[in-house]
This record gives structure tokens, sequence and C-alpha cells, in this order.
């Protein structure tokens, strides 16, 4: 769900468990406000970070990163643009099984 006005783009995104994003980067940045569940976000060459409900990331412009639900788990947030003007998301690669899968193990 899209709401806000189009200075500030702002979306409910829910994950079913093992669903993530591809790698991608915001160019004006992004703000993540964790809801419910229990889910996760990456920065390339970054460990992973787990999310709980009232965690907050916030996303610098340009950074790579993905974001989703934990294998076992639900994950909702809201997604806030920064600067849509600087353009809104540059999709990239998935995520692979290995990466991924090795989350659960570490």
């Amino acid at each position: 769900m899209l709401a806000g006005n189009p200075d500030c783009p702002v979306s409910n995104v829910t994950f079913e468990p093992g669903c993530r994003n591809n790698w991608h980067t915001h160019q004006g940045g992004q703000i993540l406000l964790c809801l419910s569940g229990r889910g996760w976000y990456q920065e390339e060459g970054k460990p992973a970070r787990e999310l709980h409900p009232g965690d907050v990331v916030d996303i610098p412009a340009d950074v790579k990163h993905w974001h989703g639900a934990a294998k076992d788990s639900w994950f909702e947030h809201i997604a806030i643009a920064v600067r849509p003007d600087k353009g809104i998301c540059t999709w990239m690669e998935p995520v692979s099984d290995e990466q991924y899968n090795a989350l659960e193990k570490d």
C-alpha cells in the first residue's frame, strides 16, 4: 500500500516467511519502521541485522541493501522514501538462497 504524497511516499510492506526482496538502492535513501514479526536487513559488505517490532533502519542514499522476513516469521514494516525527487529505487540481483540460509545459522 502506497500512501502519503509525492514528496513523502510511504508504503506498508508485509513479507511472508522466507520472503525477501532483491538487492537494491534508493537514490535519496529510505527509512524502515518495523511493525511486527521478525526480519532481516543487510547492507552490502556488512553483517545482516535481525529486525524486531520497534526497530528503525535509516538507509543512506545509494547504499546497496536488501530486507525481508525470517524463514519462520511474517514480517511487516513501513517504508518511507527519503528525497524521492532524486529517484525511488534501483533493483539489482536476488539475494541468493546460500546468503539467506546462512543467516539462521549465525
